[in-house]
């Protein structure tokens, strides 16, 4: 597809008045015209944030730095071969850390890959990092569903990654810009993006509340709560905000972690709830204990921890 091409099917889905509540594309393609004003056959450059600017991004997002770039990393070192690179970005869409091929340095920073670079749907448009932020839920952006012509090129795979209260605080993003990456690429590589932001986002969890007692209970993901020494809920997840009808971020009123997943007042509700959540996951993963792990969203050696003190096998 040309980019002219391109322009003129942005245009004529703009045009239909229907079409954003046909397709969560089209709406977010919609926000990037009507809401930020943007033009799709726009061929200029990029601005960059000074290095003093960004500095200061990453110093305030320090903690969450430290959790991420080991699992950057880690995420890196399987996909190096593949001519992707992997980017972590800031809740506003500004790039904090980027790891590719060191071959591959200047055509990521042709293409605006690269630290400082600001890539919310404000600045360009649909796109991997902006909408994934924007709809705060995973996304793949493959080449031509990007809004700016400009754009076409590249296949853009996020997760978002919220923080210890719910609230977002980045996203995970895998780019690329191969001509043959296919659906079912794309289908795997999101399934380890959104695997490694949930990482993440647990282990930051984690170290927030370090030395509360950690339960893992069932959701989508990484359902967690941490409860104080007298089982008082004082932190949830996301996703455990979501699986218990918890307000959706900010600070939790206080509540007896009993009243959300267990019966009994003592305590031993709890492990009942912990232990039949790991049951179900890994009933549901035919005993496959990674992919236990990867719907509960904790890692490998906490499953086999939590398998031990439960007594499953």
């Amino acid at each position: 597809m040309t980019h002219q091409e391109h322009v003129d099917r942005v245009m004529e889905t703009l045009s239909s008045g229907s079409a954003a509540a046909r397709s969560r594309l089209a709406a977010s393609w919609q926000r990037s015209a009507r809401n930020h004003g943007l033009d799709p056959s726009n061929v200029h450059g990029r601005d960059g944030l000074i290095h003093k600017d960004l500095a200061e991004r990453k110093e305030r997002a320090g903690a969450f730095l430290k959790v991420a770039n080991p699992q950057m990393d880690n995420l890196f070192r399987m996909i190096s071969h593949s001519g992707c690179g992997v980017l972590l970005t800031d809740a506003d869409g500004i790039i904090l850390e980027q790891r590719c091929a060191t071959a591959d340095n200047d055509a990521f920073d042709d293409w605006g890959l690269s630290a400082g670079r600001d890539w919310s749907e404000a600045a360009e448009g649909t796109n991997g990092i902006g909408t994934c932020l924007a709809e705060q839920r995973a996304v793949t952006i493959h080449r031509g569903d990007h809004f700016m012509a400009r754009n076409i090129g590249m296949s853009c795979i996020d997760a978002p990654i919220f923080g210890p209260e719910g609230e977002l605080i980045g996203a995970l993003d895998v780019s690329s810009a191969r001509a043959d990456q296919t659906e079912a690429y794309n289908r795997l590589m999101g399934a380890m993006v959104l695997q490694t932001a949930q990482t993440i986002e647990t282990e930051v969890f984690r170290q927030t509340y370090s030395g509360k007692r950690i339960i893992v209970t069932e959701g989508d993901g990484a359902a967690l709560l941490a409860v104080d020494g007298d089982d008082i809920v004082i932190g949830a997840t996301k996703a455990a905000r979501r699986a218990l009808g918890l307000a959706s971020s900010g600070a939790l009123a206080p509540r007896p972690a009993v009243d959300l997943i267990g019966r009994d007042g003592d305590g031993a509700g709890l492990d009942r709830a912990e232990k039949a959540a790991l049951a179900r996951a890994l009933a549901r993963a035919d005993g496959n204990v990674t992919a236990a792990a990867r719907a509960l969203g904790i890692g490998r050696a906490t499953i086999y921890r939590l398998m031990k003190r439960h007594g499953l096998s």
